[in-house]
């Protein structure tokens, strides 16, 4: 998608406040559940405009409490834009991808990923594919229902090698200045963990990877990105690659600012 392009330093992949966010993703719902699983365009602060029926809009925890529960300050923890909801009790039916469909690659050789999200008090997950020069490809998952790493080695090559790790918002009682968090992955840090075996299943730490399925397994350099996947259930305001990490500023317009308390 993007290998025979000049990459500039900065490639925003995902914008909810762009004119058309989901142009280079396709989408997956649950068809079994109309009324849980649905992804959705609507304004953070408001949760609105509700999504059609028969579907029933999950409200983030800061926002289904009582009124009078609510700290006036808590008001300036949602965002007065537009945002994607993707929402389902089951996570692996429900999600966006970039790109929509293989073989296709995504073919960005940014090492850094961010996404901002928002918390939605359910089990929320993500996953990206990973390409070494060699070729080999591997799929790193964050889960916030993972409580461990654990890696699963390649059964067959249509079935990469799998990285789980866990993942974790700040508390709410932690006070943030938004309920929103920008999570950043530097991923060439992430290939020499595809041959620890120390992650592998319990009652097989100790093992080597068995042969071929060793040699199939990503290592060495980063060459690019393969496709990113966002799961149900979270908000999202951006996805976005680039060559400098955390300690290199975001243009403006990528930073969080939370609405304003009257």
């Amino acid at each position: 998608m993007f290998s025979a392009t000049v990459q500039a330093e900065l490639v925003s992949l995902f914008s909810s406040t762009s004119s058309d966010p989901l142009s280079l993703f396709g989408t997956s719902c649950d068809s079994t559940l109309p009324s849980d699983s649905f992804v959705h365009l609507l304004v953070d602060k408001s949760s609105l405009p509700s999504p059609s029926t028969p579907a029933l809009l999950i409200l983030p925890p800061s926002t289904e409490h009582d009124v009078d529960e609510i700290e006036p300050s808590s008001s300036g923890l949602s965002l007065g834009q537009r945002v994607l909801q993707i929402q389902s009790p089951t996570l692996r039916t429900t999600y966006i991808r970039c790109p929509p469909n293989d073989p296709t690659h995504l073919g960005l050789k940014h090492p850094w990923i961010h996404l901002q999200v928002r918390d939605m008090g359910r089990d929320w997950s993500f996953e990206i594919g990973l390409v070494d020069r060699s070729g080999r490809v591997g799929i790193v998952r964050l889960s916030t229902f993972q409580k461990e790493p654990r890696l699963r080695p390649s059964t067959r090559p249509s079935s990469p090698p799998l990285l789980h790790l866990p993942l974790s918002f700040p508390s709410i009682s932690s006070r943030p200045l938004t309920a929103w968090a920008t999570v950043t992955l530097h991923l060439p840090t992430l290939l020499p963990h595809f041959t620890s075996s120390s992650l592998l299943p319990r009652g097989t730490e100790g093992a080597h990877m068995p042969a071929p399925l060793g040699t199939s397994m990503p290592s060495g350099s980063f060459s690019h990105t393969s496709y990113v996947k966002v799961y149900a259930t979270c908000r999202l305001r951006r996805i976005w690659f680039s060559r400098g990490g955390p300690s290199k500023k975001a243009p403006w317009e990528f930073e969080l600012y939370g609405d304003e308390y009257r």
